[in-house]
């Protein structure tokens, strides 16, 4: 781009600008210590061609901008410099990372994405003073390339020994910001840039618009530094990153979607189908054969329930979790990719090959700034969106720890290496694990077939088992639905189209917060108050239902309420929600023993008559080591006791309870309680 405008003419126009247009945000400025802060717009009206200037030629701008403020009369005597912040660039200024080339070098540009990884805040020298030791002449050097520059030759002559007296220096920090998941193509890579604040941008009190997984909006000019390669050699290759010259978040919400008049009315249409709840259910994967109830349950997560927090600060999440069980090659992790790319908002990730920040967060060593950056996790960068977490029973200890937190209080707190953060998570979680032994066994509980913790598997609002058995029937109609789609790959498209639905998902989840009717509550009322009375009045009977399950039913609720844009929850809406819990509850929650639902085979993977069982063995135990001379008793007579007590798995039980510690082994054939 040609040169706007001469310099002197910059000066003058940009001295005009801050007396009249500015006056008062420079005088505050001034007053206050703080930066000036101005709307492009207001200097587009003022001056298009200045304003243009700014944009081709930031440098020379910026200059003119230092010395026009010098030369405007506000009565005040400025002792430092003033920084002035330039934001709302047109939208065709901004540039998605991945498009930055290098003609935009040395240009203000603007470009929007997430915040992957935030710097400690370190000083940089940008000025340094020099002494000649030969005879004493001081030298100033501007700092502008990552290396310390010093002297080449003083005036008389000397070209070694030089020593720094002096050095002005700057606060600086190193962002890592990574291209939105709602701006990708579908399966594209998340490009990423580095950007760097100083000033007041790396102020204590704007350190809370930095934080990793923060959406951002960054102006500034790009520049290039060397890429790095082995000592003593240079290369022609550059690496791009941005100086900032002004950073805002943007308000992140599920999508940012450009929704139109006629998509408004196109969506309003569809949620008033009396088929859209079959329709969305054929919408999600339809190549995939079957699982109709999952697919619907998928539909509804994807729409979410209300986020409430409660006058005590008290949180109640929205988002509805869901992990699905099953056999190799059912089907799981291509549900889960065709979600991730339906969705406004998700990442993919596979728990075993998650690696720096894993799924939630962590502390690296940046090697730039030489010191620790926070990095965000799929979890935090997912926030407000939903994460596919495929093999989720394999992901690392680390990970599994943090989850607790993530899938219930929705944040990921951070505290390694000096560096203490808390995230936000509020992340929907769509997993996928697989059995231990290779297929599902169904008269094994789930805790005792996926390496997963008891505690991390109760957090699940839905829990979906998928078996392949063989079955005639079945068989049939999945090898014709195979071979049409290999006859006529298109015969499957869905009945509503992905960028339709996408948009229909948005929509609800912006502006759609339905609240419970009073026959809405009576229904989820009688059904919670029905099932856990069924065996009431035992103490030692099972507990069929419990509090998540009826907050899970309330979010299934309210998102079947957002399907049909109605800003009420109905009974329909309730029975649907427990229809679907009924469902998961029992395929996976039936104790084989007694026939009867029992929420501990699902969230510790021993139901109330195990123990029971177990309560009654340790009894016996505990009575034989009485009569034991060293505490020790045959397991051989464990067993025939406990046999005439009822127990016929008492083999199984002491194996479980050595497993777990409650019993121990000092010598072959003998065992103790701990």
């Amino acid at each position: 781009m040609e040169k706007c405008m001469e310099y002197s003419d910059l000066l003058s126009k940009f001295e005009v600008f801050f007396s009249e247009v500015c006056y008062d945000e420079l005088l505050k400025a001034v007053q206050e210590s703080e930066p000036v802060i101005v709307d492009f717009e207001d200097l587009e009206r003022f001056d298009s061609e200045l304003a243009d200037s700014l944009l081709s030629d930031p440098d020379e701008a910026f200059q003119a901008i230092d010395e026009a403020i010098v030369n405007v009369d506000i009565g005040e005597t400025i002792d430092s410099k003033i920084y002035v912040r330039f934001k709302n660039t047109p939208d065709s200024n901004i540039i998605a990372i991945k498009n930055i080339r290098s003609k935009h070098i040395k240009k203000y540009i603007s470009i929007e994405g997430i915040i992957k990884q935030a710097s400690e805040v370190r000083p940089e020298i940008t000025l340094a003073t020099f002494e000649c030791k030969a005879c004493g002449e001081r030298i100033n050097i501007i700092q502008e390339e990552q290396h310390l520059e010093k002297p080449y030759m003083c005036a008389c002559g000397n070209k070694q020994g030089f020593s720094m007296v002096a050095r002005r220096m700057v606060d600086l920090q190193r962002l890592e910001v990574e291209e939105s998941p709602d701006r990708l193509d579908g399966g594209s890579q998340a490009r990423k840039i580095a950007a760097f604040l100083q000033e007041d941008l790396v102020d204590p009190k704007f350190q809370k618009k930095v934080i990793p997984g923060a959406k951002v909006r960054i102006y500034g000019v790009v520049r290039d530094i060397p890429l790095k390669v082995e000592k003593g050699k240079e290369t022609k290759r550059r690496d791009l990153f941005i100086e900032s010259n002004y950073l805002e978040t943007i308000e992140q919400e599920f999508a940012d979607l450009d929704i139109t008049e006629e998509d408004e009315k196109e969506i309003k249409k569809l949620s008033t189908n009396p088929k859209i709840y079959e329709l969305l259910t054929q919408s999600i994967a339809p190549s995939i054969y079957g699982y109709e109830k999952i697919k619907e349950s998928i539909a509804l997560q994807l729409f979410g329930g209300v986020r409430k927090i409660r006058e005590d600060g008290v949180t109640t999440r929205g988002d509805i979790h869901i992990l699905l069980i099953g056999d190799p090659g059912a089907g799981k992790s291509q549900l889960l990719k065709y979600v991730s790319g339906l969705a406004p908002k998700a990442r993919y990730v596979v728990g075993k090959s998650t690696s720096g920040a894993g799924l939630t967060a962590t502390v690296v060593k940046d090697e730039f700034m030489r010191g620790w950056a926070l990095e965000a996790g799929a979890l935090v960068l997912a926030n407000k969106g939903i994460a596919m977490i495929d093999e989720l029973d394999k992901m690392s200890k680390e990970d599994r720890s943090a989850m607790h937190e993530v899938m219930e209080q929705q944040t990921v707190t951070i505290s390694k290496a000096n560096v203490q953060a808390t995230l936000n998570a509020q992340t929907t979680i769509l997993g996928a694990a697989n059995p231990k032994f290779g297929r599902f066994d169904p008269y094994t509980s789930v805790p005792d077939q996926i390496d997963l913790p008891d505690s991390l598997i109760s957090r699940f609002d839905l829990m979906f088992i998928i078996r392949d058995v063989p079955n005639k029937e079945s068989d049939t109609r999945l090898v014709k639905h195979i071979l049409k789609l290999h006859e006529n790959p298109e015969s499957q498209k869905p009945p509503i189209p992905a960028d339709l639905l996408r948009k229909f998902i948005a929509y609800a989840k912006i502006n759609i917060k339905p609240v419970l009717t009073e026959a809405a509550q009576k229904e989820i009322e009688k059904f919670y108050v029905s099932l856990r009375n069924q065996h009431s009045g035992d103490e030692q009977s099972a507990v069929p239902i419990g509090a998540r399950q009826l907050e899970a039913i309330i979010r299934l609720s309210e998102a079947s309420a957002k399907v049909r844009l109605g800003d009420k929850v109905l009974k329909k809406d309730a029975k649907k929600a427990i229809s679907l819990l009924m469902e998961y509850m029992m395929a996976v929650g039936i104790d084989p023993e007694t026939g009867q639902l029992d929420m501990d085979r699902i969230e510790s993977g021993t139901t109330t008559s195990q123990r029971n069982k177990i309560r009654l063995l340790l009894k016996v135990i505990s009575e034989m080591q009485e009569e034991s001379k060293d505490k020790t008793v045959l397991i051989e007579d464990v067993i025939a006791a406990a046999e005439e007590q009822g127990i016929d798995d008492a083999e199984g039980i002491i194996s479980k309870l050595k497993r777990e510690g409650e019993l121990f082994e000092p010598k072959n054939g003998h065992i103790r309680k701990v």
